[in-house]
């Protein structure tokens, strides 16, 4: 959409990472995990790693700016081309199964998957490879080395970010700290900023709303504060709105917004399938398979672990199609590895199944265990251990719901189907060629309901011919009502949400190639082109981010405000007063560089946040672009310095206001410096800006509670370390009070 010349804003609930940013111990990972029913137990809770709990199947995703990509095992695999003609897909996608197929080609065009170079380039063949090889002989089915997203070669990509190779380190699942696999971080996401598009991190989306012809986007802005003083939601408007928060985020919001109003097709929720995946162990084989991965431990060097994914057992070529299914070999990530010696052993006590016998193959196996407790992951039972990852077909009849205002999945007894059983006889088999001792899920058991885990969630906004049979068209567009194929112009779904069925296979590729597709209608639609000509600036504009640490803190205020008083504040609170004219405001304050805001004469500051004030709008409005300034100097009267805050005012009428506001530092030997620093005096006018009419003045003031909730969230924005945090938050406490110092003892 960016590189057709369409003004983007993308809002991610998650943080950014960079690489090196994540978690490389198990300590660093806990502090990333966020186990939740759905995303709306805390409108603060988030973590990269997030885990959603159901009743009969739970859900691994990745939250953060690039989404699961960043913890996904970078599979991009083309889906059994009878997948696409089933009856659940819409008539336009069965019939023309060309313009999916071009979709996924300009979607590999982008994510350049390409197979593990074996004696190539300094990459050796890798010893869980080599496992694989030799399971898929002995099951006489197909092997090969999969297209993985991940880069082989030190360069500068086709969308200009400098990427180094790959180092086999094998924590591609909590995140690649080399940056060498290919992200959306690393490709779609950039290539969007370089044509424009804005990029907003850590933005809870809770629901839209229609307005007029546009739409209005409501969010809670993570970890600044605001709920500490019960805060409403912001908004931002837009012609188009793009729900890409996955199966769950996506249904989720569209479920929030039918409470508000939208009218929605039944079929929401509906339709949610697991992919079919399966989690399972060969666990203390004869032979190594070095599946562990290296967390801190990882160097430049060329590992001999590999990306989490290589190759491939491929059974989706049966005649019955829904018996097919694919068997893939994992890693165990670093972060995580110090886990798995006791819990294998255990697993393997509890529900393991040895496939070889014999007086010294079963000490051969007790020493390996030995070695694994006593040496670690790296040693022993643990590194003889084969990763199993398999997708299939389920039936499909997943259902989420909302349900005390959380996301719920229900599907009891979905590990019961009979495929999975089938999934399970595949992975003993693959083991048995090894020697190991074949370990289930860990939850896939008759104590716990053979309950299932999905790293794949897919459906919920599943497409359709009609309101009847899907919540979106075939281009992701959603359905007008409960029935009929009228549409809500503007509103899409793109994501792992619209498809209707397991694909049977990771469904990375088919997602992409969706989105491609879709946007490609779209704006077809719209009548704008699209030139897909990769063409990166020659140098990245190093001036975007900040060169510094910055502060924030949140605060409100309350008051009153006298609308059509134009020439007094003290007036105009008095005249708001009387008639109940309240006027309240929840407002962060950004200094994005400590050292620039000090040394610049006008201390500039950016806020945004929201308003209430009755007289202007029954609801609350957002307020966004705003400036601040800390002690400006007035050269004409050199006693008093200012605080000032303006900011554009959005309501939900679609009405524009201005708001201007200022505190008045000035030793008057009468006023004291908590009245002074406390006290706001307002002006709003009509429009974008202060030419507009004025409407009113006011005056606001800080409560003692709220300036306790205040002090609160102060804290440092994008420090480098800790002491670097401390440092920004510091120098802002000393520039303010020495400036109260300057201004209130040494006169």
């Amino acid at each position: 959409m960016s590189r057709a010349g369409l003004r983007v804003c993308l809002l991610e609930k998650g943080k950014e990472f960079l690489p090196g940013d994540f978690p490389k111990t198990l300590l660093q990972a806990s502090r990333e995990m966020n186990f939740i029913r759905g995303k709306s137990d805390n409108l603060d809770r988030n973590g990269l790693y997030e885990f959603t709990m159901g009743n009969g199947i739970n859900v691994f995703k990745g939250c953060g700016l690039g989404g699961t990509s960043l913890v996904n095992a970078n599979v991009s695999i083309k889906p059994d081309p009878r997948v696409m003609v089933q009856e659940e897909w819409p008539a336009a996608i069965r019939e023309n199964v060309t313009t999916f197929h071009d979709g996924m080609d300009r979607a590999w065009e982008m994510l350049k998957p390409n197979p593990y170079p074996e004696n190539k380039n300094g990459y050796p063949v890798l010893k869980k490879t080599e496992a694989m090889r030799k399971s898929a002989a002995f099951m006489s089915e197909p092997f090969r080395l999969l297209d993985i997203n991940v880069n082989f070669e030190e360069k500068q990509n086709h969308v200009g970010i400098k990427q180094p190779k790959c180092t086999n380190c094998g924590d591609c699942v909590t995140g690649c700290n080399v940056g060498a696999k290919n992200t959306t971080a690393m490709n779609y996401l950039p290539d969007a900023f370089n044509h424009g598009a804005e990029i907003f991190v850590e933005i809870n989306v809770r629901h839209v709303k229609k307005a007029g012809k546009q739409w209005q986007v409501y969010f809670h802005p993570v970890g600044i504060g605001r709920e500490r003083f019960n805060a409403p939601l912001m908004f931002v408007t837009a012609d188009r709105v793009v729900l890409s928060g996955g199966s769950l985020g996506s249904t989720e919001i569209l479920f929030r917004s039918a409470q508000q109003g939208l009218s929605l097709s039944q079929q929401l929720g509906k339709r949610f399938t697991g992919n079919g995946d399966v989690l399972g162990f060969g666990y203390n084989n004869d032979i190594p398979i070095k599946g562990i991965g290296l967390g801190r431990k990882g160097t430049d060097a060329v590992a001999d672990v590999g990306p989490c994914i290589t190759s491939v057992i491929d059974m989706r070529g049966r005649e019955d199609m829904e018996s097919g299914m694919t068997l893939e070999e994992g890693t165990v990530p670093g972060p995580i590895r110090t886990i798995m010696p006791k819990a294998l052993i255990t697993f393997s006590r509890l529900m393991g199944k040895d496939t070889d016998r014999g007086f010294v193959d079963y000490w051969r196996e007790k020493w390996r265990e030995l070695k694994s407790l006593v040496l670690g992951p790296f040693h022993g039972s643990v590194k003889h251990t084969q990763i199993y990852l398999v997708m299939t077909h389920d039936d499909g009849n997943g259902e989420m719901t909302l349900q005390d205002g959380r996301l719920a999945i229900n599907w009891r007894g979905v590990g019961k189907q009979e495929i999975f059983r089938k999934v399970n006889g595949e992975i003993y088999s693959a083991t048995k060629a090894n020697g190991g001792t074949k370990i289930p899920n860990p939850t896939w058991n008759k104590r716990m309901n053979y309950d299932l885990v999905t790293v794949h969630p897919l459906g919920g906004c599943n497409m359709g011919d009609d309101a009847t049979k899907g919540v979106v068209d075939h281009k992701g567009q959603v359905f007008s009502g409960e029935d009929g194929t009228d549409l809500h112009e503007g509103l899409y779904v793109m994501d792992g949400a619209v498809i209707p069925r397991p694909v049977g296979t990771n469904p990375l590729l088919t997602i992409s190639g969706l989105a491609e597709r879709s946007c490609k209608l779209i704006l077809d639609e719209i009548g704008l082109p699209l030139s897909y000509a990769f063409s990166p600036p020659a140098e990245p504009d190093r001036n975007t981010s900040p060169s510094g640490t910055g502060v924030q803190f949140t605060e409100t205020m309350r008051g009153f405000f006298g609308l059509g008083e134009v020439e007094d504040y003290n007036r105009g609170f008095e005249r708001g007063k009387r008639v109940r004219s309240e006027f309240e405001f929840t407002l962060t304050i950004q200094t994005e560089d400590m050292g620039h805001f000090v040394s610049d004469p006008q201390h500039p500051g950016s806020l945004f946040g929201t308003m209430l004030a009755p007289a202007l709008s029954a609801h609350p409005m957002t307020a966004l672009g705003g400036v601040f300034n800390l002690f400006i100097e007035n050269p004409n009267a050199p006693e008093r310095k200012k605080m000032k805050y303006a900011a554009t005012l959005q309501s939900q009428e679609g009405k524009t206001y201005y708001f201007e506001g200022f505190k008045d530092i000035y030793n008057d030997r009468v006023v004291d410096v908590w009245k002074d620093t406390t006290t706001l005096f307002i002006d709003v006018h009509d429009g974008s800006d202060s030419s507009g009419a004025l409407l009113g003045k006011g005056k606001l003031v800080i409560r003692i509670a709220d300036f306790i909730q205040q002090l609160r969230t102060v804290k440092a924005i994008h420090p480098t370390s800790t002491q670097d945090g401390v440092k920004a938050v510091a120098a802002f406490g000393k520039f303010f009070a020495g400036n109260v110092f300057d201004t209130y003892v040494l006169p």
